[in-house]
């Protein structure tokens, strides 16, 4: 997709994915990009950050939770990227409405701004907790789900186009593990883990926002676009952090790993699709494509070398994790130690 003197809209441009997205997009020429975010401390500093382009982008502070901001920020706008969201799991759990009104109702006051100012193409990311929730964010990113492909039945003539891409855990986030481990490594020498043989999908940033980009380009309305992630093992890289702070600060003392327990609401595994949309996936080389229950065409027209999904395992506790060298690789190629 040619995003050349188009008009793109982040919301939630600040976190980490957003600026990886927003650092991309830049050097495809847009018209202008606007970040939209609720921390004017953390538009500052992205701000900082991208001083040398700062002509090209637009910092809007607003929230999800007001339909007419966001509808003043789509004015104009060719692309909408929706990465705004209540995530930590136990916040959710301790303060369920509150991610219900910024998940479900936000989610759907960006639906209708985006089908009033006439935006060609909006893109929710959604995560692998939505499939069989246990805690509330999950739940509440499915219902999000769900609203993006009913948007697109329910549009009337408007042409904007609604798809979502859901994937896992992005390495180095804001909130992830990554830098909590390090902060209580160099602090405490020690790392509180909830259980070791707890499997996540991890990918990096960089994985993540260029499978999103694909997942845009393909996207013809309603689909969930499910990125295909590695497997790792939360014992394998408790291991690797502890290494490799110990050999970048110098650290000789041992390093205490404790295990406290699943949190409320979380889960030892994650899962990618449900059993129901494992009968209707098709599959590409990066991705699974769950097409939209509204439309009657048969999908693998639409997308070029697509084929009906061949793999069933779509589980972190079934599937091989990647080995710690390989986990090692990518944590130094991005930095994050």
């Amino acid at each position: 997709m040619n995003y050349e003197g188009k008009k793109i809209l982040i919301i939630g441009g600040t976190g980490t994915l957003g600026q990886y997205l927003t650092r991309f997009l830049l050097s495809q020429n847009p018209k202008v990009i606007r970040i939209m975010s609720r921390d004017e401390h953390k538009q500052f500093e992205m701000q900082q950050r991208f001083s040398e382009q700062k002509e090209k982008l637009r910092f809007l502070i607003g929230d999800v939770r007001d339909a007419q901001r966001l509808q003043r920020a789509m004015e104009d706008i060719d692309y909408v990227f929706h990465l705004a969201a209540m995530k930590h799991v136990p916040f959710c759990e301790y303060n369920p409405f509150e991610a219900v009104q910024t998940n479900i109702i936000g989610t759907q006051n960006m639906i209708q701004a985006a089908i009033q100012m006439g935006v060609k193409k909006v893109l929710f990311t959604s995560t692998d907790k939505a499939i069989a929730p246990t805690n509330t964010y999950g739940a509440s990113k499915l219902m999000a789900e769900r609203l993006i492909s009913a948007a697109e039945y329910q549009k009337g003539p408007k042409q904007t186009t609604f798809a979502s891409v859901r994937f896992g855990n992005v390495m180095g986030s804001r909130g992830s593990v990554i830098p909590l481990f390090c902060k209580q490594i160099l602090e405490r020498r020690m790392v509180t883990v909830t259980d070791l043989q707890m499997t996540r999908y991890m990918m990096t940033a960089t994985q993540a926002m260029k499978l999103m980009l694909k997942a845009n380009e393909l996207s013809r309305g309603g689909e969930v676009f499910v990125l295909k992630m590695p497997t790792i093992l939360l014992s394998d890289l408790v291991r690797v952090v502890i290494e490799e702070v110990q050999h970048k600060y110098q650290i000789n003392d041992p390093v205490q790993v404790t295990e406290v327990g699943l949190r409320p609401g979380e889960k030892r595994y994650e899962e990618l699709m449900t059993e129901e949309e494992k009968l209707i996936a098709l599959e590409l080389p990066e991705m699974f494509i769950i097409p939209s229950s509204f439309h009657e065409y048969p999908p693998l027209h639409l997308y070029p070398n697509a084929r009906k999904m061949a793999t069933q395992e779509v589980s972190s506790h079934n599937e091989q994790p990647i080995d710690a060298e390989t986990l090692r690789q990518w944590i130094l190629e991005e930095a994050l130690i």
